[in-house]
């Protein structure tokens, strides 16, 4: 299906991705994923994700993911708010297939697409890629960059070149920093703009990086760490956005210690044994390859989040 052409929205403020809760029988718990899709709205996100790299969604099957998807788009509808679906695989057929059948789910409002992995294909490649994709696709892009994952990474140059194409609202920059390209990325790129909510969006992938990549110049997030505590990561990322940066920088610093203890076993085993341990999930269950968390990882987890300050967000 090839969308009419229209402005491409900007993505603005923070999105939670969702893990994929497993009952006690290793079944998707469906009930479970719309608490937590409800519970991160309810919070303040402007958004949630499905099917992102939180979500375990290479281990899914297809009848699984979509699933997820259904579950996901029924909270999100219900609520009126924006869901972000991983769309993306490492090859271009398949990768239109499935923003093809993003059609028929009506709540969905953009999709996360993660740049070809395994193939190792060119920068050009790539660009060729997202343009195919963009295409044909019923709904926004947002590109996702996270070469430590993919084995091929964007520069700016790149970044740019898809910045200027119909469909494309953005960019998740996971790039394990904040490095040269992405801060020529934010001053070339066409800012957002609150009066018509258009131009393009460049996202903190990475989490500790969240609020000083907002002070250059980014729109918000997608992090995995703020399925726990929501309210507070909406609360920086907020000041970040209206520029209250002593606010903000309170909340980074307290944060911080967190995001680092959820990712000291690899993503979403830390956060989904603290989903467990708060009883918002049966299970800390994870597919194989990746094996549940540590108790000591999950010891260090739940100590950095004592005596944390009581979330104030700033005016949305």
């Amino acid at each position: 299906m090839t969308r009419a052409a229209a402005p491409t929205p900007a993505v603005r403020g923070l999105y939670v991705p969702l893990v994929t809760p497993f009952d006690e029988r290793g079944r998707v718990d469906i009930a479970a994923l719309e608490h937590l899709a409800a519970t991160a709205l309810h919070d303040g996100s402007a958004g949630v994700v499905a099917l992102g790299t939180t979500a375990e969604a290479s281990s899914l099957s297809a009848s699984e993911r979509s699933e997820v998807v259904a579950a996901c788009s029924r909270v999100c509808a219900d609520l009126g708010a924006e869901l972000v679906v991983g769309t993306g695989t490492n090859d271009t057929r398949t990768t239109i297939e499935r923003h093809e059948r993003l059609h028929e789910m009506p709540a969905v409002t953009a999709s996360l697409a993660v740049v070809p992995y395994y193939v190792r294909p060119t920068q050009a490649g790539v660009v060729a890629h997202f343009r195919a994709v963009a295409a044909r696709s019923p709904v926004p892009l947002i590109v996702y960059n996270v070469p430590y994952r993919t084995a091929r990474g964007l520069d700016s140059e790149a970044l740019l070149e898809l910045a200027g194409t119909d469909n494309i609202a953005g960019v998740k920059q996971a790039v394990d920093g904040i490095d040269v390209d992405t801060l020529a990325l934010l001053s070339g790129s066409t800012p957002w703009d609150p009066a018509t909510r258009q131009g393009f969006s460049v996202l903190a992938g990475d989490d500790p990086f969240i609020f000083p990549s907002i002070t250059m110049g980014a729109t918000g997030a997608i992090a995995a760490s703020s399925g726990i505590d929501t309210a507070a990561f909406v609360a920086m990322v907020q000041h970040g956005l209206h520029h209250h940066l002593e606010q903000g920088r309170k909340y980074a610093e307290e944060l911080l210690p967190l995001t680092r203890a959820l990712f000291a076993e690899p993503n979403p085993v830390v956060l989904k044994a603290l989903l467990c341990a708060d009883g918002r999930i049966a299970t800390a269950d994870v597919r194989g390859p990746l094996l549940r968390c540590s108790p000591e990882a999950a010891r260090l987890a739940r100590r950095a989040r004592t005596g944390r300050m009581v979330p104030k967000p700033a005016r949305r």
